[in-house]
């Protein structure tokens, strides 16, 4: 296999709210998606929390930003600050 017929990997950007900004250069967002329960047929809301960088300290609590994944730099945080899409 010659490395010009592979395509590059697309990385997963996600959309998530801050939740706590109480760190220096690093916040908790929280990313938030309904299911379907696979018996019972309602509807339930599921929650993952992400601790991502942010190198300037720019968001804060309620701003809703966009993360991307990225070495550890951390036991926990994983993800790094894209941009801002809306302040709180």
């Amino acid at each position: 296999m010659s490395q010009a017929s592979e395509t590059p990997k697309t990385v997963k950007e996600i959309r998530c709210v801050v939740t706590s900004d109480k760190m220096t250069k690093s916040r908790v967002g929280v990313v938030e998606r309904v299911v379907k329960h696979p018996v019972a047929g309602k509807y339930l809301r599921r929650r993952t929390k992400l601790m991502f960088h942010d190198d300037t300290n720019q968001t804060h609590v309620g701003d809703e930003v966009i993360v991307r994944p990225s070495r550890p730099m951390s036991a926990k945080k994983k993800f790094t600050l894209v941009r801002v899409v809306r302040k709180a």
